[in-house]
């Protein structure tokens, strides 16, 4: 036998069986099956391994800002400084637990959406059906398929009858699939192998064979699954900028502390004295709060996201998707129901919408007016002409019964009415199916089918009451408008009725009467208008990939507000060149375009590939096997929970568990106001350390006895550095974030006006403190241990008062999202209250070479310390009142 076969639908199934060596009736022996296993390998396919928790607990320390902690804590050891060394680790540790247990609590939630099922699946060997795991199925195995059963491998069909597959998990098209069994061009598409069956796919009509041709790795999902694998991850944006402002941290520390070491050399100051304030400038350089309040504040959001029925499996995903620009998203299941009813029925004298809403049949362009008689016909011949139930079988027959009993029709009472006598089933040939009822008083018949084909055994056409001969015009007519239903993205079917029994069975659906036309598509969910049009209005581009046919794309994505009712851009996964080949031209076409039809998995990943390439933040949407490559590649990876595919999920960075699109721009909204608290947080964390800085060197140089102690800096940048930062972090975001445009990927978390204002913040803030010193120092003639005390109060209080400094630009002082925070004030006095405790407790006093000062001088400090935030509120009202128009 020849395995794997490259093209088994191009050739006929006779040869498939030939190649294959097995037999169309009687499939392999037990024995053949038991080698050809030994030889091939289980029918799995390599599940990607869950990442060790070592790895998760480690990956928490790659970061610069802890590396420059971790060499804080090595210079103080090597310096015999045991407490300051200890006081850094139990930064670092802290700071990596927070993240290690968010981190595993996502990886929890995602395991209670597994669902742990041995797939069995019934197999011929030896002439015998046979129940096997899927796992032990062969190449050669014949296997038959029925309603209800899953695709256990790929496979050639065989036989067929009335065979219908939904493979929208791998395809992306909404309608299931009609199969056959003739053989197929070598060129032909995944979407229109109709010869074919794929593992994964569920049978939903009728039943067949087929000859497994691929497992494993060897099937389309097994490759879609080596494509994810190979799909490179990305560095998240905050990560980035995180690490670029450390960076920069680093810098200014070593400038400043090359500054303080020739200064000090040229003053002649003592080796010793050098090396200690070199340790406290680097230990006021870094903000050892950063990366604890970063991941608290990321912890905060995604916990609430969680609320929101969104499972976030890393930290850094919940800002990440505030910054996304692009959003790539699936048609079938997550802008649709994924799940057919009817749109529109067409009469001879009128076309109308509809629609089932709250389980009655609605009509919102009108009710019908000339074709009442018309559509009580046509729901009559959809429910009986019919082989589904309620909930279950062929998703047009479901739909049909539906709007049957959405019309107040009573299905159990018709259907025992009209008892059915005969049925001539559907087929590929026939392409339409009648069936002939017994009635009280006579008989009935009543067909569907393709438009086409029906119209050829109509003979008349009613209209109304009126019943005429169907002439050749009409049927021009008709044909015509099916058409232009068809273009605009609808499954078409016709139907037809008539009265009376026919001489013959066989001349069923002869001399039939036409009623009208169906046409059906899986509808948009409701609120996704609503959710694109917030996602438009806040600069994101939401582009549809999908499998489904292009005018079906289109009509959804007008429906849904996705683009103008007059665009018909869209591009087809057969015109668009290969990854390696594409133009700037065509390159700018598809960031122009925002739906694209018929795409391999392969193209949705360079769909995304070519978005990041422009510059672009990148949020996939999806659902199904065939997305899981992007969803991968992407910066930010969204699956659904209720109908997303095991692979989807465990490849996503987000979980929808509600499936609802809504729920994104909610999260993104979150995400952005995320983003907002952590920039508010970085800026006054830089700028509280910049003043350190300032601070030590200026007091090194001017007083060296009054010089910031390494732990006394650490001390404050671990107590009122973080409560203020993490209020910050906590606080309420600004109710306008999805009115702006998302932020440029490539601008900094820092932007050059903010390291002004930090330049300025951090100014005041040293004056404050120079003040206060020099004032103790010349007024009351304090020595320079009470001069550190003054110096080490006053920079604690200016920087608890600096984060009211924090509000928006144009807010007013008490009425602004700073003060309306609780976690700021409650952040504001628990620091107060330590730095009391600190100086309270004899113990506390001697680790930080405090000792007890009078009140006078308490009173000084305090005072001094709200210089800063005088200064920048009356800066702030001076700068509203000149932004105000003049009359």
């Amino acid at each position: 036998m020849r395995y794997p076969l490259d093209y088994p639908f191009s050739l006929p199934a006779e040869e498939v069986v030939r190649l294959l060596a097995t037999h169309s009736d009687q499939g392999i022996s037990g024995t053949e099956a038991q080698r050809r296993s030994k030889t091939y390998g289980p029918n799995i396919y390599p599940a990607q391994p869950p990442k060790s928790p070592w790895l998760i607990l480690l990956a928490q320390f790659r970061s610069p800002i802890v590396y420059l902690l971790f060499f804080g804590a090595i210079v103080s050891l090597y310096f015999k400084d045991l407490l300051e060394t200890i006081a850094i680790l139990a930064v670092i540790v802290i700071n990596a637990l927070i993240g290690f247990f968010m981190e595993m609590q996502a990886r929890s939630s995602m395991n209670a959406l597994k669902k742990m099922e041995v797939i069995l699946a019934n197999v011929i060997r030896d002439g015998e059906v046979q129940q096997v795991p899927a796992e032990v199925l062969v190449p050669g195995d014949l296997v038959p398929l029925e309603a209800g059963d899953i695709i256990p491998a790929d496979g050639r069909l065989i036989t067929v009858h009335r065979l219908q597959c939904d493979e929208s998990s791998l395809t992306g098209e909404s309608l299931p699939v009609e199969k056959t069994t003739e053989a197929l061009p070598p060129d032909t598409i995944i979407g229109d192998r109709h010869n074919m069956v794929f593992k994964g796919a569920a049978v939903i009509n009728g039943n067949g064979k087929m000859i497994i041709t691929g497992i494993g790795t060897h099937t389309q999902l097994g490759a879609i699954t080596t494509l994810v694998e190979s799909s490179a991850e990305t560095v998240t944006p905050l990560d980035k900028k995180l690490n670029l402002l450390s960076r920069k941290l680093i810098w200014v520390t070593l400038a400043m502390t090359a500054i303080f070491s020739v200064t000090g050399f040229i003053q002649g100051k003592a080796l010793l004295t050098i090396i200690e304030t070199s340790i406290a400038l680097a230990v006021a350089a870094i903000p050892e709060g950063l990366p604890v309040v970063a991941t608290v504040a990321l912890a905060y959001g995604m916990l609430l996201m969680g609320r929101r029925n969104a499972i976030v499996k890393q930290l850094s995903s919940v800002e990440t998707l505030g910054s996304t620009g692009v959003i790539l998203t699936d048609k079938t299941g997550t802008l649709t129901e994924n799940k057919i009813q009817a749109d529109t029925f067409a009469f001879p004298a009128e076309s109308v919408r509809v629609h089932i809403e709250n389980n009655r049949l609605k009509f919102p362009g009108g009710p019908v007016r000339q074709g009442t008689e018309n559509l009580e016909k046509l729901l009559l011949a959809g429910l009986l002409c019919n082989n589904a139930s309620e909930t279950a079988g062929d998703p047009v027959e479901v739909a049909l019964i539906q709007m049957a009993a959405a019309a107040d029709l009573d299905i159990l009472v018709l259907t025992s009415e009209y008892e059915r006598v005969a049925e001539i089933p559907f087929s590929s040939e026939l392409m339409m199916m009648g069936t002939l009822h017994r009635t009280s008083s006579g008989y009935f018949t009543a067909a569907k089918g393709s438009v086409e084909r029906l119209l050829e055994r109509c003979a008349k056409l009613q209209s109304g009451k009126l019943i005429k001969d169907l002439d050749a015009r009409s049927r021009e007519a008709l044909l015509l408008k099916a058409e232009k239903m068809a273009a605009s993205g609808l499954r078409v079917l016709a139907f037809a009725y008539h009265t009376g029994k026919p001489a013959d069975p066989q001349d069923l659906l002869n001399g039939l009467i036409y009623i009208g036309m169906a046409g059906f598509m899986d509808p948009p969910r409701l609120d996704i208008k609503g959710a694109i049009f917030n996602c438009r209005q806040a600069g994101i581009k939401v582009v549809m990939i999908t499998g489904d046919h292009p005018q079906t794309a289109l009509n959804i994505a007008r429906k849904v507000g996705l683009i103008d009712e007059t665009d018909k851009a869209v591009i087809t996964g057969k015109e668009l060149p290969p990854a390696g080949a594409l133009t700037p031209a065509w390159r700018q076409r598809i960031l122009d375009t925002a739906v694209f039809a018929r795409t391999s998995p392969a193209q949705k990943l360079e769909i995304a590939e070519v978005f990041q390439q422009a510059g672009a933040i990148v949020a996939m949407t999806g659902d199904g096997i065939n997305d899981a490559p992007a969803l991968k590649k992407a910066d930010v990876g969204i699956a659904m929970g209720i109908r997303g595919t095991q692979v989807a999920k465990e490849t996503a960075n987000i979980i929808l568990k509600d499936d609802s699109f809504t729920s994104i721009a909610r999260a993104v909204a979150h995400g952005r106001e995320i983003f907002q608290n952590i920039k508010k947080f970085v800026v006054y964390l830089v700028s509280c350390n910049l003043s350190e800085i300032v601070i030590v060197t200026l007091l090194g140089m001017i007083m060296p006895g009054a010089t910031l102690l390494p732990l006394q800096i650490l001390f404050l940048n671990m107590v009122t550095d973080i409560f203020p930062a993490l209020a910050l972090g906590l606080g309420t975001g600004d109710l306008t974030v999805m009115l702006r445009p998302p932020r440029d990927p490539a601008e900094p978390m820092v932007t050059g006006s903010d390291w002004v204002r930090m330049a300025f913040y951090s100014a005041s803030i040293t004056a404050a403190v120079i003040i206060a010193v020099t004032y103790s120092k010349t007024v009351l003639h304090s020595d320079d241990l009470t001069c550190n005390h003054i110096a080490f109060i006053t920079l604690t209080f200016a920087q608890l008062f600096h984060v009211f400094n924090m509000s928006s630009p144009g807010s007013g002082f008490l009425t602004n999202e700073i003060t309306r925070n609780k976690w700021v004030w409650m952040a504001v006095m628990i620091c107060s209250g330590l730095i009391l405790l600190v100086f309270a407790v004899p113990g506390l006093r001697l680790v930080l070479g405090l000792s007890v000062i009078p009140l006078n001088l308490w009173l000084v400090a305090v005072s001094i310390s709200l210089l800063p935030l005088i200064i920048f509120q009356f800066y702030k009202i001076f700068k509203k009142k000149e932004s105000l128009p003049t009359a």
